[in-house]
């Protein structure tokens, strides 16, 4: 998919749609009545018919309306102005290129854009233009022998701006959230992926595969034996039950002018298929367990973000890969291992395993005196339990991180929920026998997975992000089953606030530029 940002008067557009907005009840965006105007009032008498009253989600395709260039023009109901915002605005973007997937229009100037968006400036609606744009047409159907592909599929969107002065801004979103959406896509791909192709190996393979892309990131891969030496006895407990071999995934990206800055680290889990081991899970939605490994996708997304960017950061990406299985040489309830950090855990129950390669890749995390580390993980059914589908489970020994994290979730859309992080639910992971114990009890699930990672995370500035609930989709009546390639957003808006710390954008005045100039083509030309 083709984006451009350019400004100029919608009539002389010569393109093959131009898509505007209609509100609630039956009243025009500021470009819809422009188009009215040229129009001799063709859109207004359209609209007083009842053809169309505005409400969310709504079209209505009109051919070769009088006064303008296009073939087509889209009106896209917006629901009330007053009532216009984030959720609202990315569902406008959604159902407008949909239906220009699905009606032939090769390429369009859409000025859904120009929309008033409660506080949302042109970056903000330019970025969540094109990261929804690529979500609604997004497609997994690379194993499929026979591909349903569009006779005439969408392959250029020019997005609108108010005028030449909005351009530079518009154009470093649209780099931004190309570069995000880039990310997303290779986090959704790798987690819809099945586990027979999905291995271990394979995640490795495609750090690999990265790294070639980039020339300021490096891999490494720490193998079975390699990880034995360095202690890693809860991760490698977890791998015992299956023929598919453990790695450990290392990721650096070095992007600061001083390469010894300390590094943010992400730490992704990595379980590219979860039955459970010995205390297995029941078979109903078990196939949705290939999921398990969408942390670790997401951490090998975020770094191809920050890499296309350049982001003036040092990023390290850890990911420790596994299959939990069971088998004879599986781990088993009661059975005590001693972890990286020299930590006793008594494993309780075999399927609350990632913790236990968690906790080893955050103590490896610490060879890297890091400035801040954050895990990723699809960690517990109690998360999806607590919040459902739409915010990730937020824990963190820093509050200055917890608000960095948060405040990102919100500007991204990609959104977290604080939980609590107290001393008084660490007394449910006492053991009699050891240390510790992988599992704390039904009572607060998600929140004594996050205490026992904190265990292990008292050297450094630390979050967990537990998505067991927005990972991935199981399909419903309004949404198609698969990864959702969250938390990129969330976390590469995390890295580019950061960046802004470091090099602030600059931020342009009118001053700054001649008056406008309205090139009177800035449509290009039809397919």
């Amino acid at each position: 998919m083709e984006f451009s940002i350019k400004s100029g008067h919608p009539e002389k557009q010569r393109t093959a749609c131009i898509v505007t907005g209609i509100y609630e009840p039956r009243r025009l965006s500021d470009v819809a009545k422009r188009i009215d105007e040229v129009s001799d009032g063709y859109i207004s008498n359209i609209l007083r018919r009842g053809d169309l009253e505005g409400k969310l989600g709504q079209t209505l395709l009109l051919h070769s309306v009088p006064g303008t260039l296009a073939d087509r023009v889209l009106l896209v109901g917006c629901g009330r102005e007053r009532e216009l915002g984030d959720t609202q605005y990315r569902k406008i973007i959604s159902q407008a290129i949909l239906t220009l997937h699905e009606t032939g229009s090769m390429e369009t100037v859409c000025y859904l854009t120009d929309l008033n968006v409660r506080g949302r400036d042109i970056a903000w609606r330019v970025r969540q233009a094109i990261e929804t744009a690529h979500s609604a047409l997004y497609t997994f159907d690379q194993l499929k022998s026979k591909k349903n592909t569009a006779r005439r599929p969408l392959r250029k969107i020019v997005f609108s701006v108010n005028s030449r002065r909005e351009l530079p801004i518009a154009e470093r979103a649209s780099r931004e959230a190309q570069a995000i959406a880039a990310g997303i896509k290779l986090t959704k791909d790798l987690g819809n992926l099945p586990a027979n192709i999905c291995t271990p190996s394979y995640l490795a393979d495609e750090a690999k595969r990265l790294c070639t892309l980039h020339e300021k990131m490096s891999c490494k891969i720490l193998t079975e034996n390699q990880m034995e030496k360095k202690g890693m006895n809860a991760l490698l407990a977890v791998a015992k039950g299956s023929e598919q071999p453990p790695r450990l995934i290392v990721l650096e990206y070095k992007g600061a002018k001083k390469k010894e800055d300390s590094p943010i680290v992400f730490v992704g889990k990595g379980v590219t298929f979860d039955s459970g081991g010995v205390s297995i899970k029941p078979a109903s939605n078990m196939d949705e367990m290939k999921y398990d490994m969408c942390g670790a996708a997401s951490v090998l997304g975020i770094l191809s973000a920050a890499a296309e960017l350049q982001l003036p950061l040092n990023i390290v990406g850890i990911m420790p890969a596994v299959e939990n299985m069971p088998d004879g040489r599986s781990v088993k309830p009661g059975d005590i291992v001693t972890t990286m950090s020299g930590q006793t855990v008594e494993i309780l129950n075999t399927d609350a395993e990632g913790r236990l390669i968690l906790c080893d890749a955050l103590t490896f995390a610490e060879s890297y005196k890091p400035r801040t580390v954050i895990d990723i993980a699809t960690l517990t059914g109690a998360c999806v339990i607590a919040l459902g589908k739409h915010a990730h489970g937020l824990y963190s020994n820093h509050n200055p991180l917890t608000n960095d994290l948060l405040n990102a979730g919100r500007f991204s859309g990609d959104r977290a929920w604080e939980m609590p992080l107290w001393d008084d639910y660490q007394d449910q992971l006492d053991s009699p026998f050891a240390d510790i114990s992988n599992v704390g009890g039904r009572e607060g699930g998600s929140i004594t997975a996050a205490c026992f990672l904190a265990r292990f995370a008292k050297k450094f500035q630390w979050a967990h992000l537990d998505i067991a609930g927005t990972a991935w989709s199981s399909g419903g009546k309004k949404e198609k089953k698969g990864a959702t390639g969250r938390p990129v957003s969330l976390l590469a808006q995390y890295l580019l606030d950061r960046s802004y710390e470091i090099h602030s954008p600059v931020i342009l005045t009118p001053e700054d530029f001649p008056p406008d100039e309205i090139d009177e083509n800035e449509g290009g030309e039809q397919e």
